[in-house]
Parts: C-alpha cells; structure tokens; sequence
C-alpha cells in the first residue's frame, strides 16, 4: 500500500501523463496527395479514382464509386504496400461521403450506406492489377464501415457536403507491411481520404526522470513497460523507475521515482540545480538549499555540507545542518583546600564554551620534585571523586597523595569537539605542596613460620610511608572461634563483629618489617594488625589477618618429615667426604696434561655457533604435562626466610610488585623485585603467574632482566628478580628529557638489540617489545623484560587491541602489521616492534603515533605512513628505522645486523651529526607536528619551558631580551645570540681544553630548530678542544669512543678529537651552566 506521499506523488503523474496527447505516426495520407494515388480496382467499372475538392476547397484526390442502379455489386479497391515500421497495432482514419439511398429515384433495393475495410499482412509487395486478391478470402475483416450522415440531392444542389470520418484499428501486425482494401457492395460513395497512422506514448520528463517515446502494445488493452532514467543530479528511490504506456498513447501506472541528489535543489520538477556557494544540501530528496550555518562555509557549488572555518569543529554526531563550535577557554577562579594528603579542587565554569552545552573537565595530576623544575604523572593509586576524566561538576575531591609532596594539578575545560582540535584543551593550573600526615595502611602481611608457642610474620613497606618509618606497631590477640574472615583493610567494608579477647590485645613492636611473636600457646588461632609510624604519628591499623600455632601433633608430624633430611644429610656428608679424596687422587693425575689444553678445551666450548649442540634453545614451558616441573627444572627455589619485604613499587596483572633485599647463604645482599601473587588465585593462575619465571630462567645476558629465584612452598607466592634502580625505559626518559647525548641514546638501543639478537637465537619471540617493558639499571643497562603475558594472545581480530587471557591488553602501535592481520608473530615482527621501541628512546618516551586511535594507526600503517624522524634524530638512525618497518617482513633486517649498524655508528660518531629532516607530505597525519602557541605564553621563562629550551633562560635575560615583546621583536640578525663563556681546564701539560658554551641560533620557522656550534669568533687563542667520552657498560665494550660536539667555521682553528681511552679512566663531568653535560677523561 502507498504511504500518504506516495500516493500523492501517483496522483500528481497520473494526471501529468493523462494530460499529455499520445503521438502519432503516419504511415500513408492521402489527404495532401496531387498526383494519382496508384491503387488498384477491380473491376475497372468500379471504383474510379478523380480529383476533387474538400470542404475547403482544397484540391484532393479521392475514389468513388455509384453504381446502385445495377445489382450484384462487388468492387474492390487495394492500396499500395504500407510499411509498418514496428508498429504492433495500426489505426485507420477515413473521410467519406454517402448518398442516401431513399433519396435516389426508382433505386432497386440492393443500394447500400456501407462498405466493407479489409487489411492484408506480408513481407513483401505481391499484388498488382494482373495478381491482386478480389475477394474475402486471403484478407482479414476489420469492421463494416457505415455513414453517421448521408447527402441528397437536395444537399448536393446546395453544394453542402456532408463528410463522415471513422477511425478503425487493427492488429497484431508480425509482417513487414500490410494491404488495405475496401470492398463495395452497393452504394454511392466517394472516399475523400485515408490516413494510415499508429500510436505512440510520448517522450517526457516527470518527477525528475526521464520517459523515452514508446509505442504502443499489439491490443487495446495492452501496457508496455517504459524503464526511465534520473534526469542529471537526481537519484533513484527505492525501486526501479518505469511508467506504462496503454493502447492508447498514453501513460500510466508510475512506479518508482527520482530526487535530487545533496547538494541539488529541485527546479519546476524537471531539473535539479546546484546549490551556489555559501548554500548547501545535506541530503537527497525534494528539500530546498540552505544557508550555510553558523562559523561555517561553502566555497564551490554543488555542496552537500558547509566546512567549519578554521578553529571551528563539528562533533563526530553532530548533524551537517548544526553550526560549526570551537573548544572552550579554561576554567577560571580556582580554590583548592589541602587537608594533609588531599584535596578539594572547585572552579568556576570557562568564560567562553565554544557555543555547546557539552563542557566537561578533565584533572591532570603531576608529582613535582620539590624545586619543582620536573614534574611527572600521579601514581596510579591517587583517587579522583567523582572522577577524573569527563567530570560535569566544577568540585572534585583527590586523596591519596604523598606527604610533604608538591603537585600541579591542571584542570582542563574539554567540549564535544576538544578532540578535533590540534591543539591541547584550554587549562588553568594550580600549584600545592600537601601536608604532613601520618603513614597509610600496611596492605597485607604474610606468615613466615610457626611453632607451637610463636609466629614470624613479614609484611611490606605502606605504600605511602609519608615519611621515613621510624617502627611498626602490632597488636595481637587469642581468637576465641576458630572460624577467621580476615579484612582486607580496616578502613574497607564493614568490621566484623567484636570478639571478645580484642579488648585484651597484646602489643609488640619492631624496627624492621618483619616480627616473631612469642609466647603463643599451641594450636591457636591469632589475630594480628600492624601499623607504621613516623614522625606524624602512627598510621591506622591494617586489616585483621588471622595466623595459627602448631599444636603437638603438627609439631611432631613435622619432625618426622624433618627425619630422613637428616638422615640423608648426614649420608650425604659421608659421600662428600669420600668423593673428595677421590677427587684429589684424580687431579693429581691430571697435573701431567697442558694448560694448553685446558685452554683448547675452554676455546671449544665457547665458541659453539648457532645450531650447534652447545647453543641453547628455548623451551616453552607450556609443553611440559606438569607446568610445576618446568618451574623447578629452570627457577630455583628461595625460602622465604632470605627474602625481605621494603615497599611496594608498583602492580602486576597477578599482585603487587615489591621492592626488597635477598640475602642468600655465603652471597652479599641485594636488592631484588618481588612479584606476588593475590590471595585467592586459581591453579591456572597460579600456573600462568610461575610461567613467566620459568621463560626468564632460561635466559642468560647482561640485556636480559635476570631471575634470582621463586618462592611457592609459602605463602604468597613469589617471583624474585634483580633490582632496576631507574625503572621503565618510557618513564626514565621522559623524566630525563634531553639529559643525553646522541651517543648515550645509541648505547642504550645496542644494548636492548643485544638482548633481542640473544632471544632470537634461542628461537624465542618475545611480542610485546616497548619501551614500557625495557628496565633500566642505575649504570643505565637497559634489559628486556615482560615475558609473561606476550605468549597469551587470543584469537580475536574484532578489536584492534588484542586481549591476552589474562585481561591484559597489547597495544597495536608496537605491533607489526602482519601480527595485526594474521597473527603472525616471528622475530622479524619483534623487529618491527624494536624500531617504535629506538623513537621512543630518540623522542626521549613521547608517545608512538600521539594520540591517533588504534584504527588510525593501523589504516596510516597499511596506506604505508610511517613515523616521522623525532626532533634532532641522526638521519642514520631514522633510516635504520624505517628498515625495522619495512612491510614485507623478510626485507626486515635481523637483530645480528642491527646490533653491528649501531656497532659502527658507536665506532664512528661523525655518521650521526647529520639530522634527519621532515619531508613534506601533504595530508600525511603522522607528519602533522604543529608549533605551540606564542600567544598562550606570558613570559620568556614559560616559552622557552614549552619549546624545551629553559636552560638558556639566563642567557636570553642576559642579552637583554626579558619580555615577549622583545623576543617579538627579534631581526634575523638578532636571532644569533652570542652566549659564549669561556672556561679554562687543565687537562693536559702541553695545552689547554676549552668547554666551549655553543652559539644558540633559532629559526623561527622550524618549530623548535637549534644549531649548535663552538664560539671560533676569535675570542679565544689556540685551539678548540670538546670531549665527550662514550662510557659504556664495562662488561660488553671495553672503550670508549670521542667525538666533537661541534665543527669550527671556515678557516678557524682545528677541533681536537682525543683518542679512544679505556673506560675505566673515563670519568662525567657536569657542569650545571652548560646546555650540554661534557664528558672528559
């Protein structure tokens, strides 16, 4: 059933086509015919053709026939051959008069008013006068033709013609062509004229389409499908278009129509014209172009959406016809109230919203050291209430901050469109250092031992001490049921009911995070709680935890266990005995063979190559039918009692992540990282969490993070590992953006392609290769870690970030694009994943791709964008990146190749003074780095901070330039500010070693360009000595490497490069005042 406008829409063509006159082809006239006609009679007494004139006295020819006297008549008269011309159905209009039979005298009766209309269908022309067909048979009847009006001889007298026309039609035609005969049997006629003509439905343009002519159907009734096509700029609706042509020329039954396409308007229903500039039309249909809304335009005709002028933006869900927004300026007027370790931020809203009621508030929190010169982001256990991102209030409450603490905390002003805008959201920020307060919560507490009358406990360090632990408080008491619920945190969930020995609490205390409480009786269940306490005063009290003695039978139990220790101990000393005498008879012997040989020896076994069988392989632990057989054939179990619990430095995907110090037998204590695994864990938790230590337990490099041991025979379970003292690679650079040299850099990727060139020789690939899972020492080793949730990656491709099956997630940015696609992970994907990893180390930890979502990033991959060089990136290494990024994995170069590339780089420093630059790629997204606002600045210092240039605050204050007007103001020939010093160093007796402060010369173009170079201007005699000493790490390379931070101008004096020296001699001297720290030996 047609809806309302379809309905209409029938009605309207329906008329419009009825209204239009069918047309209609001739195929003979003989109404403008002169000369004879040329038909046949038969027979010739019959119908006789003669000239004559019609009603208007225009000369005709025309045949009659009057033979009414004479009885039996049977005249005949055939036309010539008519083409049908494809016509299905044939019309015939004749004009003639007819003499009334009653007004002839003495008539005999057989006179007629009437003649008979035949037609004859064939191919060719076969009749003529001597073959023609005179009578009935071959032909085909079409109607007795009699007169509406006769004439007398009265009419004729009077010269009044009485004309009679009838129209006849005929079919279905398949021949060629066809005969017309008219046959007379009897009157008094004369034919005036015959027209021969079929129809045909006309050519018309409705509803924005286009109807060819089309010719009628075979019968009367008959409707011929007419498909039509759009006019230009229209479109179909729903169904195909087509209109019906009946037997009369004339159109009906539309279906289907056209509308103008977006960006057209519809003209008098036959056109559609083009929106003019500054007009649009969003979508197809019958509506009318518009003005272009607000803070928007349309420059070229034919516009379906009007584009946002420049700082204007449309949200991802607005509709083309709203007007274009801008973001929000930053709140205003901000109070904040500090209570100790929190605090109470409000606002008021931003004076401008950017024309839209979305405005909402995001809270950046920054930790500052105390000069607050660097700042880094919040600990992740800070709380935000309401929250922190997308916050519609103007208040908001933060706690668990530091003590003692400085912070910055900006409040960012974000609307519907922020995320459109190049440029950071508008913010106000506010500086507060927080109070003294006392320690938090002791998280949790484990049970070393247990006797019948004692227990050891151990437990971490609160994970905000606010201050230096002076000794921890515990309470304890005798609980009266057996059945223990512990809390997690006395200050979470409700308490349970009061037992009734808790208000006979014992007290015991303790300078170290570990405990024995003695005098317990046996067999008892205890309820302990431990505090911190610091200058402040004593923190609160942790959850209840319940912790058990061993009664008489345990205690026994456990000497039989203990029984055959002994016994085999004591059998072990006795072979250990024995096996040293045999040895020192064997050695004895063996005093006859070489050292040579020895040595022969060693040099075999050491210089196994790879697929040899002294090179080892890694085994996946997931093979072995017992994941614990695996743990204790590559992780060595550590007793607990070695291990000491100081404070938590972070969290897992399984528990918390501690800081301690592992004191084995006969070994000098070190610190360690103790991963734990969270009470209440699954057996498959259990088995993934120990998987990690079994992988690491078969690496051996001094790039590769080191297993110390495991702890499972207690509780919780541990992974022990050595300490790094500076943390993820990610963070340590960011907190130290711009403290290294070129070099520096470089030996920290040689040695993280150290370790993975290792890993890839043990046939192991790691697929989780980032910055965030590189650790640094305090001798800035960077070692590879994290391989315990790269193996678990689930086979589903409908979310651009895959999930591992423990809930972790594994970014796109680092991964290969083949390992997107078809998961395939090899060492070459992990060698893709090693060039995001070297920009991230020369963007000293910017983020890879910025803040482009994952889809984005993996279409700007498959179009074959790649990262841009970071600022100031030797142009070597950059190219050595775009070769990890080569699409075609096997053009990749291998983790060998690309440790001896960085080897030759290290050996030859001059290959990286030349800074890669950015080509210009029009549209390319991974190359739009755009150049921080100068007017969102309010003073020198703040500039140079942004463009990360603060050190040369003093040097721009002391040449004058202490406003931004002045900057402002700066020629091309002041933009080359001589900030020369001179300082004097004795490093040698025979000459002198300048530390050359270097020219500063900023181009204003080039975002945050700098060129350094030695002041050879002439202010200083003799020669121009700049060291900067490469020191590595002693147990890889054994020297370091000189090079010259700066090239003399033309025909100033020589630059000393020193000699290679032996690291041991190399020494860093930093000098505050100076951009750069200058290595010397």
């Amino acid at each position: 059933m047609f809806g309302a406008p379809m309905a209409l829409d029938f009605v309207v063509l329906f008329c419009l086509a009825s209204a239009i006159a069918a047309v209609e082809e001739t195929l003979m006239d003989t109404r403008t015919a002169t000369a004879e006609l040329g038909w046949t009679a038969n027979p010739t007494s019959g119908w006789e053709e003669v000239s004559g004139y019609d009603e208007n006295l225009n000369t005709i020819r025309t045949y009659q026939v009057c033979n009414v006297f004479e009885p039996n008549q049977n005249n005949w008269l055939l036309t010539t051959f008519i083409n049908r011309r494809g016509a299905h159905r044939i019309y015939t209009e004749m004009r003639f008069t007819v003499r009334d039979c009653s007004s002839l005298p003495n008539v005999p009766g057989s006179c007629k008013e009437t003649f008979n209309l035949y037609y004859y269908e064939t191919d060719s022309v076969i009749a003529t006068k001597k073959s023609a067909f005179w009578t009935e048979a071959p032909y085909l009847k079409v109607d007795t033709i009699a007169a509406d009006e006769s004439f007398s001889q009265v009419d004729f007298g009077g010269r009044l013609m009485k004309v009679n026309t009838e129209v006849r039609s005929f079919g279905p035609l398949n021949r060629n062509g066809f005969y017309l005969a008219f046959q007379d049997y009897g009157a008094c006629m004369s034919l005036l004229s015959v027209r021969v003509f079929f129809k045909k439905c006309p050519s018309v343009v409705q509803n924005f389409a286009i109807f060819p002519e089309t010719m009628t159907g075979a019968e009367s009734t008959s409707l011929v499908i007419a498909r039509g096509t759009c006019i230009p700029n229209a479109e179909e609706v729903d169904v195909p278009i087509k209109l019906y042509c009946n037997g009369d020329g004339e159109w009906m039954v539309p279906i289907g129509r056209c509308t103008c396409k977006a960006g057209f308007e519809p003209e008098n229903n036959v056109a559609c014209k083009a929106c003019p500039a500054g007009m649009f039309k969003a979508n197809q249909g019958a509506g009318v172009c518009t003005q272009c809304p607000a803070n928007s335009r349309s420059t070229s005709e034919a516009a379906p959406i009007c584009t946002c002028r420049n700082g204007y933006y449309r949200a991802e869900f607005d509709p083309s016809e709203a007007p274009c927004t801008s973001v929000p300026s930053g709140p205003r007027n901000v109070i904040s109230i500090v209570n100790e370790t929190s605090i109470i931020l409000e606002w008021h809203p931003p004076r401008e919203t950017g024309g839209r009621d979305d405005v909402t508030y995001n809270i950046v929190c920054k930790k500052c050291r105390s000069d607050r010169r660097s700042c880094s982001r919040c600990d992740d256990n800070v709380e935000f209430v309401p929250r922190q991102l997308g916050l519609t209030e103007t208040r908001v409450f933060i706690s668990n901050l530091w003590a003692h603490t400085p912070y910055t905390f900006e409040i960012q002003a974000v609307n519907g469109v922020s995320n459109k805008s190049p440029f950071p959201p508008q913010h106000v920020s506010v500086n507060i250092t927080t109070n003294q307060a006392a320690p938090s919560t002791v998280p949790i507490m484990h049970q070393v031992s247990a006797t019948m009358r004692s227990i050891t406990l151990s437990w971490p360090q609160p994970e905000q001490p606010n201050g230096i632990i002076l000794d921890y408080e515990i309470r304890y008491y005798e609980k009266v049921s057996r059945i223990c619920i512990p809390e997690i945190s006395s200050t979470m969930g409700s308490r349970p009911a009061t037992d009734h020995n808790e208000y006979n609490s014992s007290m015991a205390k303790s300078q170290t995070n570990t405990a024995r409480i003695d005098g317990l009786r046996p067999g008892m269940v205890y309820v302990v709680q431990v505090r911190a306490r610091t200058v402040a005063g004593y923190g609160k009290y942790s959850g209840k935890m319940c912790f058990q003695t061993l009664t008489d039978d345990d205690y026994k139990s456990e000497l039989r266990e203990q029984l055959p220790l002994i016994a085999g101990s004591a059998a072990a000393g006795v072979v250990f005995i024995v096996s040293l005498v045999a040895i020192s008879i064997v050695c004895s012997r063996k005093r006859a063979y070489s050292k040579e040989a020895v040595y022969s020896d060693k040099l075999q076994h050491y210089s196994t190559g790879r697929g040899s069988p002294g090179m080892k392989i890694y085994i996946d632990p997931f093979t072995y039918e017992d994941p614990n057989e695996a743990v204790r054939e590559f992780a060595k179990e550590i007793d607990v009692s070695f291990v000491k619990i100081e404070e938590v430095i972070g969290a897992g995907e399984f528990g918390e992540v501690y800081k301690g110090r592992l004191k084995l037998p006969g070994k000098r204590e070190i610190y360690v990282a103790i991963k734990t695994l969270k009470a209440g864990y699954s057996e498959k938790q259990r088995r993934d969490f120990l998987s990690e230590a079994s992988i690491m337990g078969q690496f051996d490099h001094p790039n590769i993070i080191r297993l110390e041991g495991v702890v499972t025979k207690s509780r919780p379970v541990m992974i022990i590992t050595e300490f790094m003292e500076n943390g993820a690679l990610d963070s340590f650079l960011r907190q130290n953006d711009g403290q290294f040299t070129v070099i520096q850099l470089v030996g920290m990727l040689r040695g993280i392609a150290a370790g993975m060139k290792y890993l890839a020789e043990m046939n192991y690939v790691h697929r989780d290769l980032a910055a965030r899972n590189i650790l640094v020492n305090s001798n800035l080793v960077c070692k590879v870690s994290d391989f315990g949730l790269s193996r678990y990656l689930q086979d589903d491709t409908s979310d651009p970030t895959y999930t591992s099956s423990l809930g972790g997630k594994i970014p796109v940015r680092w991964t290969a694009p083949e390992a997107i696609a078809y998961r395939k992970f090899t060492s070459a994907s992990d060698v893709w994943s090693y060039g995001i990893v070297m920009w991230e180390v020369m963007s000293f930890g910017e983020r890879p791709y910025w803040d482009m979502s994952n889809q984005d990033v993996i279409n700007a991959i498959e179009q074959d964008y790649r990262l841009p060089p970071p600022m100031d990136c030797p142009a070597a290494l950059h190219q050595l990146m775009l070769d990890c990024w080569q699409k075609d994995r096997n053009t990749r170069p291998r983790f060998a190749e690309i440790v001896n590339t960085l080897d030759k780089m290290i050996r030859n420093p001059a290959s990286l003074k030349t800074v890669a630059t950015i080509t210009a790629v029009p549209s390319q997204p991974l190359l739009d780095r755009s150049i921080p606002d100068f007017t969102a600045f309010t003073s020198v210092e703040d500039w140079l901070s942004a463009i990360k240039m603060n050190q040369y605050r003093d040097s721009f204050l002391t040449a004058g330039f202490t406003s931004l007007q002045l900057v402002a103001q700066m020629t091309s020939e002041d933009t080359i500010v001589s900030l020369s010093r001179r300082t004097w160093n004795k490093t040698d007796p025979d000459h002198h070693s300048y530390h050359c402060n270097p020219l500063l010369l900023f181009h204003w173009q080039g975002s945050r360009a700098l060129q350094m170079s030695c002041d050879l201007l002439g202010m200083m005699s003799g020669s121009c000595v700049i060291q900067d000493m490469l020191c590595l790490d002693e147990q890889r390379q054994q020297e370091a490497t000189a090079i010259a931070c700066a090239v003399p101008a033309q025909g100033g004096p020589a630059v000393y490069i020193a000699d290679e020296m032996s690291v041991k001699d190399c020494t860093l001297l930093y000098m505050p005042s100076s951009p750069f720290p200058f290595r010397t030996c």
